[in-house]
């Protein structure tokens, strides 16, 4: 189970708090820690869901697995897969232009220049083939975590003058909105949880391991957030904090600390596995879909010699290309949001069709229907907001 935690975790810290804490904070100002509570929230009632479902079905696959199992519908399934695509890639994007952002604090390369270099390398490692391993991920999960308690350690005094009027007491300035508005976006931090369902096939007892090492990776991320978060709005005004390229460079360097060198290579190093673990997730939805004969036939080919998916990884690398060409980190990071929005969503709803048949085996965890309902309604209020505040 240890390995399989040290998976989650990494995938949920990831590179999300690197590179969002400082927008977050633009729309959420001194609620910032506010936003990341409902974010989490959030986050946590699908995570139960997850819970049961990799207990019912401990196979790869996930979400598509699960919305095929409670509707049927392989158009449904198909259109969850290719969810999953778009949010690989609009995450890629999000965490390319996050790593080009750090790269240019230190060197002043254009954004856009950093973020399509590195895009085309991690394609090219992802097409020779990469093997990543439970392993390999618990490595830059330690370096990532230590990153963050590195930020806690030194700016430890302003958890001493943390408020906890914040949590309840609204900015007028940014309004319920803004709170929303920033929790919508702080959720991007806190993906991740559900690729650890992926690995139920590999897990010893998943019916057991499994639901525990969801619940230690969120809250483990979940408290490493909140103390990074209260430091950061504690040491740096919000409104320069949203306008820094390496948010947690900043606030490191402002704790007083020497070589704040140190958290930006961290926060590249984050965004790197970040890009290769979405690279290669997308890559295989597409050739695993066109494998069962819901996408075109020319997605199952594979390199001769790296036995990769060779046109699906160039689709899917030359799709993050655009993204980040086109639209900025933020928006980019919103775009995902409201996809594994959809996704959590549905996996919810599914739950609920699921639990109703009123199929219960004591052999994995089951929780309450009201789980699963609160959690698809907490998802789609969110799309909804956000769709309004769009249009």
């Amino acid at each position: 189970m240890p390995l399989i935690v040290l998976f989650g975790l990494g995938n949920i810290l990831g590179a999300g708090i690197y590179v969002l804490v400082g927008e977050v904070a633009g729309f959420s100002g001194m609620n910032t820690v506010l936003a990341f509570i409902i974010a989490m929230i959030v986050a946590a009632f699908t995570a139960f869901s997850y819970i049961e479902f990799s207990g019912r079905y401990p196979v790869s696959a996930g979400a598509s697995i699960y919305v095929y199992e409670a509707f049927k519908k392989k158009w449904f399934s198909l259109l969850i897969g290719l969810a999953m695509v778009a949010g690989g890639i609009a995450s890629a994007g999000t965490l390319a232009l996050g790593f080009a952002g750090y790269l240019n604090s230190l060197t002043n390369i254009p954004i856009v220049v950093g973020s399509v270099a590195l895009i085309c390398l991690i394609g090219v490692i992802a097409l020779k083939g990469v093997g990543e391993s439970a392993k390999i991920a618990s490595i830059f999960t330690v370096i990532e975590a230590l990153g963050l308690i590195l930020i806690i350690w030194f700016g430890r005094e302003a958890l001493g003058t943390f408020e906890a009027s914040q949590l309840i007491t609204i900015d007028p300035k940014i309004g319920f909105g803004g709170i929303i508005a920033g929790a919508f976006l702080a959720f991007y931090a806190f993906l991740g949880f559900e690729a650890m369902a992926n690995l139920a096939e590999e897990s010893e007892n998943p019916r057991r391991t499994m639901p525990l090492a969801i619940i230690i990776a969120l809250a483990a991320a979940t408290f490493l957030y909140l103390l990074v978060v209260i430091v950061a709005t504690g040491i740096v005004p919000t409104e320069e904090l949203a306008e820094s390229q390496a948010p947690l460079t900043l606030v490191f360097e402002r704790s007083g600390a020497q070589n704040a060198i140190i958290l930006t290579f961290i926060g590249m190093m984050a965004t790197i596995n970040g890009i290769i673990l979405q690279i290669i997730m997308a890559s295989r939805v597409l050739y695993g879909l066109a494998k069962k004969g819901w996408l075109h036939n020319s997605l199952t080919e594979v390199h001769h010699c790296y036995k990769t998916p060779t046109l699906a990884t160039i689709i899917v690398t030359s799709a993050i290309v655009i993204g980040t060409l086109l639209l900025p980190l933020v928006s980019l990071a919103q775009l995902t949001s409201l996809i594994i929005l959809g996704i959590f969503a549905s996996v919810n709803i599914s739950l609920v069709v699921i639990k109703k048949r009123k199929v219960e085996n004591s052999s994995y965890v089951s929780v309450p229907i009201i789980v699963p309902c609160i959690g698809a309604l907490l998802c789609l209020s969110m799309i909804l907001y956000q769709l309004y505040l769009w249009l």
